[in-house]
């Protein structure tokens, strides 16, 4: 969970292994979700999928507070399958008008910090069970870009070889060479399928890296190199553009139990 308020910082395209669940507390965020930009104002709340890109910056002049849970995608199956359903849902809609779901979630991330863990844990299945009864949708409806059947192929040979060679230099000729195919070949698919650069990919990679490795408790210097950073400083200033907070609050906030953050 995460309690923000930012009124300049801007957040760098990047995506979570969980969904993101954001009440907008104050003033408006505006984020870029897949291909579509949205605008979310105060008493919304924000719906993001898992592995889905996506960035976020002041909306309005006063800046946006907001209140986020990352649950993942085991839990939300869970719960949806205590509904009769097979599968997590998805949300098709990222900015819900919902005020009992706004009640629900501000509830639920106010009782975080009360001590009190089964009513901690209670309030927030309640607010997660009436977010996917309400919004859930089991359609398959997906925000990525219409995808071409070799392009999305071929960047599960670009992902593979990512993550298995994290701390190499790793640039558009090693990743053509991997598919057989040009580096403006690389550009395109990764453009085609995602939307975005191969370096912001490799870059989201190399963070999520170093957030997995902090995690399990790794100091920041040896997660910095793990993850394929020139250095500790190069991995703080690309964390807190992603993430709106350094790696070393990010650690001392005992890896994203209730923590804050502001610019």
């Amino acid at each position: 969970m995460l309690k923000a308020r930012f009124t300049r910082h801007r957040y760098q395209l990047h995506t979570h292994p969980t969904y993101v669940v954001a009440l907008i507390t104050q003033g408006c965020e505006r984020v870029r979700i897949g291909n579509e930009t949205v605008v979310a104002p105060t008493g919304t709340v924000l719906l993001v999928n898992p592995e889905i890109w996506h960035d976020g910056e002041a909306g309005a002049e006063q800046g946006w507070g907001y209140r986020t849970f990352y649950p993942s995608a085991s839990l939300m199956g869970a719960i949806a399958a205590e509904l009769g359903q097979d599968r997590a849902p998805l949300f098709s809609q990222a900015i819900v008008d919902d005020a009992d779901l706004v009640q629900a979630v501000a509830a639920a991330h106010q009782s975080s910090t009360s001590g009190d863990v089964t009513s901690a844990e209670t309030s927030m299945l309640i607010a997660l069970r009436k977010l996917i009864l309400r919004h859930g949708d089991w359609g398959g409806r997906r925000r990525e870009a219409v995808e071409s059947f070799g392009s999305k192929n071929r960047l599960r040979v670009y992902e593979q070889l990512i993550e298995d060679r994290l701390t190499s230099d790793l640039d558009l000729q090693r990743l053509a060479e991997a598919a057989g195919v040009t580096r403006f070949q690389v550009i395109r698919d990764f453009k085609k399928v995602l939307g975005l650069t191969p370096a912001a990919f490799i870059r989201d990679r190399r963070l999520r890296r170093a957030d997995l490795l902090i995690r399990q408790g790794s100091n920041l210097a040896d997660a910095a190199f793990a993850a394929g950073f020139s250095d500790q400083s190069h991995l703080s200033r690309t964390f807190r553009a992603a993430h709106g907070m350094t790696p070393g609050m990010f650690r001392r906030a005992g890896t994203l139990p209730s923590s804050s953050a502001a610019d």
